[in-house]
């Protein structure tokens, strides 16, 4: 018995895909559509880069915290 093998499209596949793209929002609207997606792309890159990145501030109150327990300033 053969199996289905779902994988990346061919290149029939990525022309009809194409084609059915260019119907639904015409070659006039395609550029614009491409540039948006090309910056909603980018602010996700660096919103994931800033996510990751541990946060300054934050760390610098926890050291002021932690620096100044009132349990160790016993008299």
């Amino acid at each position: 018995m053969h199996t289905l093998a779902i994988g990346m499209p061919g290149g029939q596949e990525l022309l009809i895909i194409l084609f059915i793209v260019l119907l639904l929002f015409g070659a006039k609207k395609l550029p614009e559509l491409s540039r948006s997606l090309g910056k909603s792309l980018g602010e996700f890159k660096k919103g994931q880069k800033e996510g990751g990145e541990p946060d300054q501030l934050e760390d610098d109150v926890e050291k002021k915290e932690i620096s100044s327990d009132p349990a160790e300033k016993k008299d």
